[in-house]
């Protein structure tokens, strides 16, 4: 029996190389890998659409592009930035880290792994090939609202099944993190011991699962009116186009929720890391990330504020929409309270968290600006969403996935990554993303539409401000792939737990980790509690 699990063993040290690794492998490592490739790759695809938009945004008039391209660059770019950046960088993260950091081998269905990543580039190539059929690109707006998008040319039936395979990988992805920590972890690892990042992960998953299935009934039911003659959203056979809204934003806001929530977690390992200062109300921060949970699944019509709703409606929906911005300052709070007399240093991952720590709570500044119905009416479909919307989603969940690369990096590759050319990429972005997206609260308050190519002259300086600062971001994010390359080619050697204030089991693994990461688990006594 020992001769066959010695076999076993040699087997799995032997992993294969070449194409075939990358195509048939089943390790966490290299799917994890692979989702942040292609999550970087559309990270840039994304951002030369935003790019086209800030160019024609530039000065009024019409400079460079048509007005029907120029809506399906909007609503391109936010279903790449959302489907294809955010979410499978997500994935990749919790491929990586969460079997290292439960003390786990691997994660429990690793053939699952391979198919839900291998389903994107799939589903990627369906919905970017539409910008080049007949009719161009979806331009109804990444929420896909009807009559408008109903309009598509030849690209519709690819958009719909382009979600239908996004929707798939990520519901498979959710089933793998779930079945991975409630059965793998390691003995002595008892839920209220587990980093925050896992947790958070849990409850995405649990979103995902809960959220996607209602955005695949959306697109079917649409898919159907176009095709099969039903008529659940045309008023002419008897449906109703709002209701679409409905069905969409209750998918659409746990979404959200779903991009930011990964980011709590992590901002959580690197704060008290950072700070060398255990973090502040660990129990406080779980049960707050299961409140935020809960709440976002009745708080969807905020979106739908001037659609008519009945007045209770509105009032309920406006009342649990501040209520969320409880559990949300609980985290803030926490993490203020960590950082509280502390020893901090001020490294390239610090740096990010507490870019997006400022900047994030901007963004909630506004959402509870925007979750006030009366003025709502008044900022709704402005630029001042749009303001808002990219605070949380940039200084917020894509802040969080460079701090996030900042500080693994060094644990992935084996070196440490340039870290002056790390603190250049920091004060460019954060500098940039202020310029960029800040004007854009005034453009809306001052009445700009968003979703329009030319506007009045009125708001000429504004945007021209806005560009010049898109410009500078979006190029600046050149810097981190420079910072990545080196670090990955070499560098000075990193050490097993490569931060002097880092805890936790991925730590206890040299740098970088072996292939599999817990061939036996660790000793319970090596486990720390969630207080640390």
């Amino acid at each position: 029996m020992s001769e066959a699990a010695s076999h076993h063993d040699d087997h799995h040290d032997h992993h294969p190389s070449g194409l075939m690794r990358w195509l048939t492998t089943t390790n966490h490592k290299d799917i994890g890998t692979l989702y942040l490739l292609l999550a970087l790759v559309m990270f840039f695809i994304g951002g030369a659409m935003a790019l086209v938009i800030r160019a024609e945004l530039f000065q009024p008039g019409l400079q460079f592009v048509q007005p029907q391209f120029f809506n399906s660059m909007t609503t391109v770019h936010a279903l790449v930035m959302i489907f294809g950046a955010v979410m499978p960088a997500w994935t990749g993260f919790a491929n990586w880290m969460i079997p290292m950091m439960i003390g786990a081998p691997d994660m429990a269905l690793p053939r699952l792994n391979n198919w839900s990543f291998w389903i994107l580039p799939f589903a990627f190539t369906l919905l970017l090939s539409t910008v080049f059929m007949p009719g161009g690109a979806p331009a109804g707006g990444w929420t896909m609202y009807p009559p408008l998008v109903l309009q598509t040319g030849a690209a519709f039936p690819f958009l719909i099944f382009a979600v239908h395979f996004m929707g798939a990988s990520s519901i498979a992805g959710a089933i793998n993190v779930i079945v991975t920590v409630f059965n793998m972890r390691a003995p002595g690892m008892t839920l209220m011991k587990l980093p925050l990042f896992v947790w958070t992960w849990i409850i995405t998953a649990f979103l995902l699962i809960a959220s996607i299935p209602v955005l695949a009934g959306a697109v079917t039911m649409l898919l159907t009116d176009k095709f099969f003659g039903t008529s659940f959203f045309s008023a002419a056979g008897g449906g109703d186009p709002v209701m679409f809204q409905h069905i969409f934003w209750f998918f659409g806001h746990p979404e959200v929720y779903i991009l930011i929530l990964p980011a709590f977690g992590i901002i959580s390992a690197i704060v008290p890391t950072f700070a060398r200062k255990p973090l502040f109300g660990y129990s406080s921060m779980v049960y707050a990330s299961a409140a935020i949970a809960f709440l976002s699944f009745i708080v969807w019509a905020h979106h739908m504020f001037t659609v008519g709703m009945p007045l209770a409606g509105e009032l309920f929906f406006m009342y649990t929409t501040v209520l969320i911005a409880v559990p949300t300052g609980v985290k803030v709070f926490n993490w203020v309270a960590t950082m509280w007399h502390s020893s901090m240093t001020f490294e390239t991952p610090m740096l990010f968290a507490l870019g997006f720590i400022v900047l994030f709570t901007i963004g909630g500044f506004s959402g509870l600006m925007l979750g006030v119905t009366p003025v709502d009416f008044q900022y709704h479909d402005t630029y001042f969403v749009v303001a808002h919307f990219h605070y949380v989603l940039v200084t917020g969940a894509v802040f969080s996935l460079i701090a996030a690369t900042y500080f693994w990096l060094p644990k992935w590759t084996g070196h440490m990554y340039d870290e002056k050319l790390g603190k250049l990429h920091f004060w460019l972005s954060v500098i940039s993303v202020n310029v960029l997206f800040f004007p854009q609260h005034f453009l809306g308050l001052a009445g700009m539409p968003r979703r329009i190519p030319d506007y009045s002259v009125q708001f000429a300086d504004w945007n021209m401000i806005s560009s010049i600062g898109a410009f500078v971001f979006g190029f600046s994010q050149l810097l981190f792939v420079v910072v990545i390359w080196k670090c990955v080619k070499g560098g000075e050697k990193a050490t097993a737990q490569v931060w002097e204030g880092a805890h936790g089991l991925e730590w206890t693994l040299p740098s970088p980790p072996p292939y599999h990461s817990f061939e036996t688990p660790p000793e319970p006594s090596t486990i720390e509690g969630g207080m640390r």
